[in-house]
């Protein structure tokens, strides 16, 4: 029988720090993760009991118990530090965390953390923070090992085991002429396996891929995915080896774009800490732009249906079916634009593409416009027949019935389309295609549907 894994309490936590345990504290290190350690940690509520554990546990520990605290909690605690714990936690954190951290900190605390960084680790850090947000630059790690193809095996050997356990990766060593270009990679285990002797451009290989500090991250993400990479090199426009993207960075990036694809794809403004640690007031400025843009949007269907106002006084039935029409269409809408923007997300649609999409998508609306139409016309005469929806004297249900299925079936051609087109309109654009996505495409269809509506009234059943 297994033994049930353990899980650390904060109970546990509070009473080894309030004993001043720190040997207790030493082993929790070596028997969590550091992330398990830090959702406990956070919930901690004095930041003095934070400060205890950073100054007791060794620094490459508590290096990546930082990075994994929420945004406000590493703030007070880089405000709380002195200068020497501030050295302490900046020289073991990879540049790319403490990047990444500075981003989202205030002007003072971004200058006490650098003010008190070495010029070199200042330097890197720098260097990630120029980067623009989202793009390879900003999520590499100038942490890594880079040797002159010239050097023997034995020598690069030497040098790993110098400088490895600084590293993001040993992993994959890099490998650049004596100008920094860049000329290829050489595996762990083929270092291990060659003869001491012999130079690296000779087990050198040469058939890498690698990015431009200036693409994007979502990019980046694919290529990983593409190739079934570990990590990949960091060019400038120069060529020059300039940073390291690791796979973990990659993780981050996925977990990043998808929290932002669903947020935007249901209308609100991604959240950059987590919903708990997000203040009432933040969370409603999030939620207002998309309804206030939505909400200007849907005021083009009242001007629609005020246009037709006699039109329902002429046949009162006809407003019984807007709620199916506008429904149905923006389903039928949002489900194309969900399938699309998946695709494009996982780079199942490439450049050139986007016709084999849309011609794809439109013998599909087809389809699925003429089966629901089928369908609809049955159910609406069901539904007038028995009383379930009353008609007014003088309609004729068959007419009726036909009206609303054959508008159904333009409807959900026409959404559908637009569920298609918008998202790779946006990826044309270079924006985000889930900007597309359901309340936009369910807002834009309505319009549509309602004008199909009643248009079919009055120049083909001659109703109005």
């Amino acid at each position: 029988m297994m033994e049930e894994e353990k899980e650390l309490t904060l109970e546990e936590l509070q009473d080894v720090i309030a004993n001043k345990n720190i040997a207790r504290l030493v082993e929790i290190f070596n028997e969590y993760e550091e992330i398990d350690i830090a959702e406990v940690a956070s919930k901690l509520e004095k930041i003095e009991d934070l400060i205890f554990i950073f100054r007791v546990v060794k620094s490459e520990y508590t290096a990546e118990l930082f990075a994994n605290l929420p945004n406000d909690i590493q703030e007070d605690l880089v405000t709380a530090m002195s200068n020497s714990d501030v050295i302490k936690l900046v020289e073991a954190s990879y540049s790319d965390d403490m990047a990444d951290f500075l981003e989202e900190m205030p002007a003072n605390l971004v200058a006490k953390v650098l003010a008190n960084a070495s010029a070199e680790t200042r330097n890197d850090i720098n260097i990630l923070l120029n980067y623009k947000d989202h793009t390879a630059g900003s999520i590499m790690t100038t942490e890594f090992i880079s040797l002159n193809s010239n050097l023997t095996v034995e020598e690069a050997m030497a040098i790993i085991r110098e400088k490895g356990r600084d590293a993001e990766t040993v992993y994959t060593i890099f490998c650049r002429d004596n100008k920094r270009n860049f000329e290829g990679t050489v595996d762990l285990d083929d270092l291990i396996f060659a003869n001491p002797g012999t130079k690296l451009k000779e087990i050198l290989n040469t058939d890498y891929v690698s990015v431009n500090v200036n693409d994007d991250q979502e990019e980046v993400a694919q290529m990983f995915k593409r190739y079934d990479l570990n990590a990949m090199a960091v060019l400038n426009n120069d060529q020059k080896l300039v940073g390291l993207i690791t796979i973990d960075d990659v993780v981050d990036v996925i977990d990043e774009e998808v929290n932002e694809d669903i947020s935007i794809q249901s209308g609100v403004v991604p959240l950059k800490d987590s919903y708990l640690g997000t203040g009432v007031f933040k969370i409603a400025l999030k939620y207002i732009p998309w309804i206030i843009v939505l909400l200007v949007l849907g005021t083009f269907s009242s001007m629609v249906l005020s246009r037709f106002e006699e039109a329902f006084q002429a046949v009162p039935v006809l407003a019984a079916f807007i709620p199916v029409l506008m429904d149905t269409g923006g389903n039928a809408g949002s489900q194309t634009s969900t399938v699309v923007v998946r695709a494009i997300a996982l780079d199942e649609i490439n450049k050139g593409d986007g016709k084999k999409a849309i011609w794809k998508e439109f013998i599909s609306s087809i389809i699925v416009g003429t089966i629901i139409s089928i369908f609809s016309f049955c159910w609406f005469l069901f539904e007038m027949g028995t009383g379930i929806v009353k008609i007014s004297s003088g309609a004729n249900m068959y007419e009726v019935s036909g009206l609303v299925s054959l508008t159904l079936w333009f409807t959900i051609v026409l959404a559908k389309l637009i569920g298609c087109c918008l998202p790779l309109f946006a990826k044309k654009l270079h924006k985000d295609p889930a900007l597309m996505a359901s309340p936009f495409v369910t807002t834009f269809v309505d319009v549509c549907s309602l004008l199909i509506y009643f248009f079919i009234c009055m120049f083909v059943f001659r109703m109005i």
